[in-house]
């Protein structure tokens, strides 16, 4: 059995699993191992200079021949760069695929299309799902309030879905609280084309992160995460899930004070290569190389990290998603007379 969707046909890969763009834990190695395994690789970009945004397209496709896509964030909150200039630096480096998120991405969408690239677009509705296919998005994703890191959807992900897919005549692929092929297959099942993973892919021995952050999603329980608008040093008012921690823990022990009366707030727990400082309630995530007090920080991951035992190979992760999901959907089957 190989599963073969209309996701796969609109974007060029082999298996409908998309790596989700996991801020500034995704690199080239990450993106190019998942596409070169027959996934979507995907690059965050939004909090990356326009030229180190083409680097990053650059080095990626030296190390994969596969489709691969880059991310973009539209809130102007969120971001130093304007989208015009993100665009212009990785379309003309070459990207065939740019995904959009957290805004409306209506009047970039055929500049994608005119540098001959394909267009994503997350939603959290059904309503922003019929915007972004009229706008001429060849693929959405359905993105539930499960999800890790910044989450613009309050709905679940499996009645999202069929509401999604229902309102669109393009490929669509379900993001939040997937890990493992079961859920693959579950999101199949509820009219997606494919699945978009985070969580899973910050356990990988390429992602861009601290040990201590890759230990901690591995070591999650599927009540482990807070969501909410705490870590928003950078990003205000975005809601977002990460792993509860020390941070999160102190300000509720506080009685979950507003902004700029929490406790520790404004100290510096830890920094960046070359000494640039990242603050308690900061949207960092422990990337590779910073240093300091690790776990305070923004452990950014979905309820799906309940699911996610252990670090292997992007490439393997891939694999197996694939192999678990097309023995369930085959069980599954074997019930129908």
């Amino acid at each position: 059995m190989t599963i073969t969707t209309p996701l796969c046909e609109a974007l060029g890969i082999d298996h409908p699993i998309v790596q989700a763009p996991i801020g500034s834990a995704t690199r080239p190695e990450l993106a190019a191992a998942v596409s070169n395994a027959g996934g979507l690789g995907t690059l965050a970009i939004t909090w990356r200079p326009p030229e180190k945004a083409a680097e990053f397209v650059e080095r990626t496709r030296e190390a994969t021949d596969a489709p691969f896509a880059v991310n973009v964030v539209l809130d102007p909150d969120a971001k130093e760069v304007a989208t015009e200039d993100h665009l212009e630096a990785v379309l003309a480096a070459g990207v065939p695929i740019v995904s959009f998120s957290f805004g409306d991405a209506g009047e970039y969408v055929d500049r994608v299309h005119e540098a001959d690239a394909l267009a994503i677009v997350t939603v959290g509705s059904a309503d922003e799902a019929r915007d972004a296919a009229e706008a001429g998005a060849d693929v959405v994703c359905a993105q539930g309030w499960e999800a890790g890191g910044h989450v613009q959807s309050d709905v679940a992900t499996l009645p999202l879905v069929p509401r999604v897919a229902d309102a669109v005549d393009v490929p669509v692929v379900a993001a939040g609280g997937i890990a493992d092929g079961r859920g693959v297959a579950a999101v199949l099942a509820a009219g997606a084309d494919g699945a978009w993973l985070g969580t899973r892919f910050v356990a990988t021995e390429e992602a861009a992160v601290e040990g201590l952050y890759r230990d901690r999603v591995v070591d999650a329980d599927e009540t482990d995460t807070y969501r909410g608008e705490l870590f928003d040093a950078g990003w205000k008012g975005m809601p977002h899930r990460t792993l509860r921690n020390s941070t999160v823990e102190r300000w509720e022990d506080a009685g979950r004070p507003e902004s700029g009366e929490r406790p520790g707030e404004g100290e510096t727990i830890a920094e960046y290569p070359g000494g640039y400082p990242i603050e308690r309630y900061g949207d960092d995530l422990p990337m590779a190389g910073v240093e300091g007090d690790l776990e305070a920080l923004a452990l950014y991951a979905g309820q799906s990290a309940g699911l996610t035992d252990e670090v292997h190979p992007a490439g393997e992760v891939v694999g197996e998603l694939v192999g678990e999901a097309e023995e369930r959907i085959g069980h599954l089957s074997g019930l129908v007379e």
